[in-house]
């Protein structure tokens, strides 16, 4: 299945292009990277990008530190504002449970390491323990393969990020945040023999390491992204 055909092929393989050259990288190079032969590479960068997954295309654009973003539009109006209020209301939910345990939390931590640029969703440090995490927070449940290859770069490049912010690091976890819905556990459920060979710990799990961290650790955390609407209190009668 090839990507959406609402999408510029000319105008991504030339964004690829110049992210490689940029990078001094060969064609063949950045395949290595993403796991494609030259040859696809070639195709991508000429335009034929529509001719490949979105998978296939995602990889290549991970590898070059940036985000592939393919927009929906219903009733011709554009979703991404919905989307980004839900990603938000998630790294909002989760920055308040990390800081009541004691965390120092950096919402859209960005980076440029070594050439590499990009942003953590939200890092955040144990100034007790020396602990780093790493939270990769997704509104809905993408391609898997580039999803855990985002998460595996930042995580090995988080410690660099701690280190200008004055943070000394002791370990380094990781976690992937997804809303706490049917969709998103279903999904998570289709690839647990991948998702448990990376991320290994559960909700349950992994809120009760955050508040006593002890080593490394690596989960998937689902969060609730509504808040509580007209909430109902007991009234109790005036005393006599």
């Amino acid at each position: 299945m090839g990507i959406l055909r609402a999408m510029d092929p000319v105008r991504l393989g030339l964004a690829v292009r110049a992210l490689r050259r940029r990078r001094g990288w060969t064609q063949a190079q950045l395949g290595e990277r993403c796991g494609l032969s030259q040859s696809a590479i070639s195709r991508l960068e000429q335009g034929e990008g529509d001719r490949q997954t979105i998978a296939a295309v995602a990889r290549a654009v991970e590898s070059l530190g940036a985000r592939l973003r393919v927009t929906v539009l219903a009733h011709a109006e554009d979703l991404d504002r919905l989307l980004d209020a839900r990603h938000a209301s998630l790294v909002d939910r989760l920055a308040t449970l990390l800081r009541d345990a004691g965390w120092l939390v950096a919402p859209e931590a960005t980076f440029s390491v070594y050439g590499e640029r990009g942003s953590i969703d939200l890092l955040a440090f144990h100034p007790r323990t020396g602990a780093l995490l790493v939270v990769e927070v997704k509104s809905a449940v993408p391609d898997v393969q580039a999803t855990l290859a985002g998460i595996d770069r930042k995580a090995r490049l988080a410690p660099v990020v701690a280190r200008e912010r004055g943070w000394r690091v002791t370990s380094v976890s990781r976690w992937l945040v997804l809303p706490d819905d049917r969709t998103a556990r279903r999904r998570v459920a289709q690839h647990e023999t991948t998702f448990r060979a990376v991320l290994p710990g559960r909700t349950v799990e992994m809120r009760r390491w955050a508040k006593a961290p002890g080593g490394p650790a690596a989960g998937i955390v689902f969060v609730s992204d509504m808040r509580p609407v007209g909430a109902r209190h007991r009234i109790r009668p005036a005393a006599a």
